[in-house]
């Protein structure tokens, strides 16, 4: 027979933890560690299954970077003593906490898989027991005594998504998440499918690393028909800002206002890296494709391909707290470091 997986079940707080109390209507946290008498079908499962639950639970909504740093440590401690790692979250942040965990984790070589639900555990129904149940089978999925999923990823609604891929589209669907510039790394039907070609492998089966250092001194800019030259200073003129994700237009094209391309240039002058992400659901940023986007390339604005903002926000955080050149810098964020990017030459 073969050897049972440890999976250790990390709920964090969001609706997938919420059951109705009948008698008054409200919902009330979900006691993890009661889990099999509600999930009975969670026996057929050849794992053993811990949980372990904050004890105030979280709404994704306040999730911030400590929290992604109480939650690496959750994982970092238990890392020798469980094979794989299903992480309940709220929906509405989950691909930022998914993104920044891919980041933090360095040399993970066991599954990290996030899931959530758009309706409470007990509601009649919920998508909460296949979301949870699915993620718990794809975190015991080994092949050659090996798991089959070495990275972080994001399972909701039958599909299996790298969760630095992913952002989410729908506040009422229970596909709620969608992966716009890469495939699922796996589907469940019938059968569950992995596409084992896409699946990230680390270069180095070298001692988990996890970093704990995230500069959160960072912005959101995005550029919309009318901004005005002031909106622009007063956000490029805060106190200790380390880092600006640009929104930008299409391929990665913004106004060429002299103001404009000034004042970015004189923040980039400062040390403040400016990284170039399209505003569009899916595709890339080129620069250089139009003239629109060239000023921003010659004077040092970094290109993020086809990154989600989610994921280079968490990526933006993990190199600032780094503490690295600033030619390095440039290297690092416009490589793919965790298959986050698709990179156009």
């Amino acid at each position: 027979m073969a050897k049972k997986s440890k999976i250790l079940l990390i709920y964090t707080g969001g609706t997938i933890g919420m059951v109705k109390d009948y008698k008054t209507g409200a919902l009330k946290t979900f006691n993890f560690n009661k889990l099999l008498n509600h999930i009975p079908e969670i026996n057929q499962l050849n794992c053993v299954i811990e949980c372990i639950s904050l004890k105030k639970p979280i709404d994704s909504s306040n999730m911030n970077p400590s929290n992604w740093v109480f939650l690496a440590e959750i994982i970092e401690n238990n890392y020798l003593k469980f094979d794989g790692f299903v992480v309940l979250h709220g929906s509405d942040t989950m691909s930022y906490t998914s993104s920044a965990l891919s980041f933090m984790l360095e040399n993970l070589l066991k599954p990290v898989i996030f899931t959530g639900s758009q309706l409470p555990i007990g509601d009649l129904r919920t998508d909460a027991k296949e979301n949870l149940i699915t993620s718990i089978q794809i975190a015991s999925s080994i092949e050659n005594d090996l798991p089959i999923i070495s990275e972080v990823c994001l399972y909701f609604e039958y599909k299996l998504y790298r969760a630095n891929r992913t952002t989410k589209i729908n506040s009422e669907h229970f596909e709620a998440f969608s992966s716009p510039n890469f495939p699922p790394l796996g589907e469940s039907g019938v059968h569950l499918k992995f596409n084992k070609n896409l699946i990230f492998k680390p270069k180095v089966k070298e001692a988990l690393i996890v970093r704990k250092t995230m500069a959160s001194d960072i912005v959101i800019l995005k550029i919309f028909p009318g901004i005005k030259e002031e909106v622009v200073r007063s956000i490029l003129l805060i106190k200790n800002l380390k880092g600006v994700i640009l929104e930008t237009y299409g391929a990665g094209n913004a106004p060429n206002d002299k103001w404009f391309i000034l004042l970015l240039k004189e923040a980039i002058a400062k040390g403040i890296q400016i990284i170039n992400v399209t505003q569009c659901a899916g595709g890339s940023v080129i620069m250089g494709h139009y003239e629109t986007s060239t000023q921003l390339q010659k004077i040092g604005v970094l290109s993020g391909f086809d990154i989600t903002t989610e994921s280079a926000i968490a990526k933006l955080m993990y190199l600032l707290g780094k503490n690295i050149p600033k030619n390095e810098f440039r290297i690092l964020f416009e490589s793919s470091l965790r298959g986050e990017i698709t990179k156009i030459e």
